[in-house]
Formats: structure tokens, C-alpha cells, sequence
């Protein structure tokens, strides 16, 4: 079975689609449990904001700060990076903080790290607003895939170098909705 194609001959996405399943629903969100047992012990008492980095999150952050059983403040950004010759590249910021980060302690919560880059310098950006501490929790890592030094503090899931979509990661806008998160079938993204 190959993708189904609309009238922009782009991919339909169907179950059909997806070569395995990687990490089913049940396994994501005993994994999010344990996060959020992690996360509530770790910041008990310091009223910590979870900055979710838009889009592909927010699946992953509404179901742990759930699972965080402390008072906490939440906000978004959404931020990319692109390279422009020089190293490390320019972090862009589309969506930024509603929230002053100075003196309290950030987690940025983020769905996949792969290639580093745009955590790498989100990090620094949020950094130089001199918050108390700063944690990054990812859901996925996707260790085979760095070009810049980048280690998540905390994170759900070892990812092998595979593409990877649901549980809010896409491709072309589609699959965020799936409630696992599997393998697209290359034919679909070649």
C-alpha cells in the first residue's frame, strides 16, 4: 500500500501510512507519568514556567503539566533556527513569552530534539534573560541526528534515526493527531 495522493498530489495520511509504531499511546503516557512524578518532586515549592516550544509540543505538554502536581505557570514560543554561514546559525523567534523568565525557574518542554540547533540557541536566548535555573525536557532524542552539541536534562525517549510522526509531531501539517507515535513510510515524504 502507497500513500494516497490529493489534488496538490501531496500525501493523504492515513494509518495506512505508517510503517510501525514506535511508542504506542499506553507506553507514551506511562512515560509522561513518570516525567511528571520527576518534574513535581524536582520543583515542589519554586513555581517553576513550562515554556512549551510550538507546534509539534503540545500534545506531550498538555498531558505532562497534568501530570505535575505543583502549582506552575505556563506559556509558549515558537522559535526556528536556519544557518546563514556562520556557525550555529540565527535563532528566529515567531511567538515569543507573555512572561518575564528573570529569576524564576524555566522549564522548556519540546517534542523531539534531532539536530540540536534550534534548542542550542532557544537555550541561550532564554539564558540571557537570567532566569533562577533552566531545564529542557523533550519527549524524544534523536542523539544520531545532532550537528551541534545539545543534551536535553530530562528525556522520555531514546529515537532512532527514523521519521518519526503523531502524539503532535507531523509531516506537512499531518499525523499530530495520532495517538502514538510511529515510522512514516518513506514513499510518503520522498
Amino acid at each position: 500500500m502507497g500513500c494516497n495522493r490529493n489534488h496538490n498530489d501531496k500525501p493523504v495520511c492515513t494509518h495506512e501510512n505508517i510503517a510501525k509504531v514506535l511508542f504506542s499511546e499506553e507506553d507514551i503516557q506511562k512515560r509522561v507519568s513518570e516525567l511528571g512524578q520527576l518534574l513535581t518532586s524536582e520543583y515542589d515549592g519554586k513555581n517553576p514556567v513550562f515554556l512549551g516550544v510550538l507546534k509539534g509540543v503540545i500534545l506531550f505538554y498538555t498531558d505532562l503539566i497534568r501530570e505535575v502536581k505543583i502549582p506552575l505557570q505556563v506559556d509558549f514560543m515558537a522559535a526556528s533556527s536556519y544557518r546563514n554561514g556562520t556557525v550555529g546559525g540565527e535563532l528566529v523567534i515567531k511567538k515569543d513569552t507573555t512572561v518575564d523568565l528573570c529569576g524564576r525557574h524555566v522549564v522548556i518542554v519540546e517534542d523531539i530534539v534531532d539536530s540540536g540547533n534550534t534548542l542550542s540557541l532557544l537555550t541561550k536566548e532564554i539564558l540571557s534573560r537570567k532566569p533562577a535555573s533552566l531545564k529542557v525536557v523533550t519527549l524524544l532524542d534523536k542523539k544520531e541526528r545532532r550537528e551541534v552539541p545539545f543534551e536535553a536534562d530530562v528525556v522520555g525517549f531514546e529515537c532512532p534515526n527514523e521519521f518519526v510522526v503523531g502524539y503532535g509531531l507531523d509531516f506537512d501539517e499531518r499525523y499530530r493527531n495520532l495517538p502514538f507515535i510511529g515510522v512514516l513510510k518513506p514513499e510518503c515524504y520522498a
